[in-house]
């Protein structure tokens, strides 16, 4: 098995997703047309996939009200601190700014929805395939 997507019903996906392909330099790889208007983004190995959708039958979670260690999405950053810088600049927001004692740097911004973003600047990065 490996992932496929990673999906959340948000109260306006077309706006989040562009948010999120403009902010992180993700791309649009699906935008079915639909009345849930779901947008699945890619980052640009394609590796990994998040699906916005607006379903309003189903509830949305409190994004704004969730600390971020329950649900965070954890990017790859080579310069935390100018990443939260551009992603305060684009209207998200600074939770926590958090430097580990192997050297790893971990930032935790909210967009403008309240989804957490964690940046990950990490010491020993992860291998990836």
């Amino acid at each position: 098995m490996k992932f496929e997507h990673v999906a959340f019903n948000v109260p306006d996906s077309r706006a989040h997703a562009r948010w999120l392909a403009d902010a992180l330099g993700f791309t649009i790889a699906r935008a079915p047309v639909g009345p849930t208007h779901m947008h699945f983004l890619a980052d640009e190995t394609g590796r990994i996939v998040l699906e916005l959708y607006t379903n309003p039958d189903h509830p949305f979670l409190d994004f704004k009200a969730q600390h971020p260690m329950v649900t965070h999405f954890a990017l790859v950053s080579t310069d935390a601190g100018a990443d939260r810088a551009r992603l305060e600049k684009a209207g998200a927001t600074t939770v926590s700014d958090d430097s580990l004692p192997d050297g790893t740097r971990l930032v935790i911004v909210k967009d403008p929805w309240g989804f957490a973003l964690q940046l990950c600047q990490r010491a020993v990065p992860f291998p990836m395939p």
